[in-house]
């Protein structure tokens, strides 16, 4: 079975997966882009789009991400993608998305990073308004930028928190560049409310997520997978209740695990860890969130009571509004009992 295989349609004993209320919590803006979209965007500016496929490794990775910014290189640019992106969610059952933005790819032409912030959130609850999908931001600091632009965009993050910005996240690449780096960039973050978010136990192992934890008090954790190394930091994940937010197609085409089967997700789940599924970079891994849904169900064995659990899970460990959680929960206990 490929990674993107679904589930036969003469199969009619299957809950419909589309129908199961889920947050999206790892998923980054631009890597959201349709492939249509990028041809189309890359086209309006005279550009070739960049090869979204083929590439080996984080390095190749993330350069191959940089390269989606060409095609944002225009003012109407942005807003076509943001609609999209919440069209998208709301076609994949998606009832709270949890957007991550890098406000440093638009500061100069917006001329700040709050100034690109505004924008983006403003174009967001336009979007959120016309598809129903309900939202929050995970302002993103790059690792390998240095503290200095770290602590911008916490100061940024802090400006919009209870305005549409709800954490603070942490990415590119872990190998040289420790959580323990931006304890204070993160302080910020948490001072103003906001969940602590960052990546870690991707490329790095299990001591990168004990001090995402202990450093940066991580309220929930951006893939995490390798924790499953360390017995005493699973049990630890489970006591406290701190989820990861995995994503399995992501973990297998950068090497994190050999193949889909080896997925630790069902290890963790069943040692009691919370854990949410998403799709991380859709138009660079290939499936997305419902896709994922449907190969932890196919390839992983996942029941849907697993399914509904990490569904939950997508949600409830947010700031998503009140009444989105008991939206949500009134509908997957729906989905369970159909």
């Amino acid at each position: 079975m490929t990674l993107t295989e679904s589930l036969t349609p003469d199969d009619a004993t299957v809950r419909d997966l589309q129908a199961l209320p889920k947050g999206h919590l790892h998923l980054h803006m631009e890597a959201a882009m349709r492939p249509g979209t990028l041809v189309d965007l890359s086209g309006a500016l005279g550009i070739e789009p960049v090869v979204t496929s083929g590439f080996s490794g984080f390095t190749a990775f993330s350069e191959t991400y940089r390269g989606l910014l060409a095609a944002m290189d225009h003012p109407d640019h942005l807003g076509i993608l943001m609609d999209q992106i919440f069209e998208d969610q709301a076609a994949e059952g998606v009832a709270y998305l949890e957007l991550g933005v890098s406000p440093r790819f638009y500061a100069g032409r917006y001329g700040s990073l709050e100034a690109s912030l505004a924008e983006m959130l403003d174009l967001a609850r336009s979007a959120s308004t016309t598809h129903g999908v309900a939202f929050g931001f995970m302002p993103t600091i790059d690792r390998t930028a240095g503290l200095e632009n770290a602590i911008e965009v916490a100061r940024a993050a802090a400006r919009f928190a209870g305005d549409g910005v709800v954490s603070l996240g942490l990415a590119a690449d872990e190998r040289g560049f420790p959580c323990a780096d931006f304890a204070e960039a993160f302080a910020i973050g948490r001072a103003a409310g906001l969940q602590s978010t960052p990546h870690a136990g991707e490329l790095v192992g299990p001591e990168s997520v004990w001090e995402a934890i202990d450093v940066l008090r991580a309220d929930r954790i951006l893939h995490g997978v390798r924790a499953v190394e360390d017995p005493e930091l699973v049990a630890l994940l489970a006591e406290r209740g701190i989820p990861l937010d995995v994503c399995p197609t992501s973990n297998v085409l950068l090497d994190v695990v050999a193949e889909i089967g080896e997925h630790p997700l069902t290890v963790l789940l069943d040692a009691g860890v919370r854990c949410s599924i998403n799709a991380d970079d859709p138009i660079l891994f290939g499936p997305d969130i419902l896709a994922e849904y449907e190969l932890c169900r196919t390839s992983l064995g996942m029941a849907d009571e697993q399914l509904a659990a990490c569904a939950w899970t997508s949600i409830e460990t947010t700031l998503a509004p009140a009444d989105v959680k008991a939206a949500a929960k009134t509908a997957i206990d729906g989905w369970l009992a159909a």
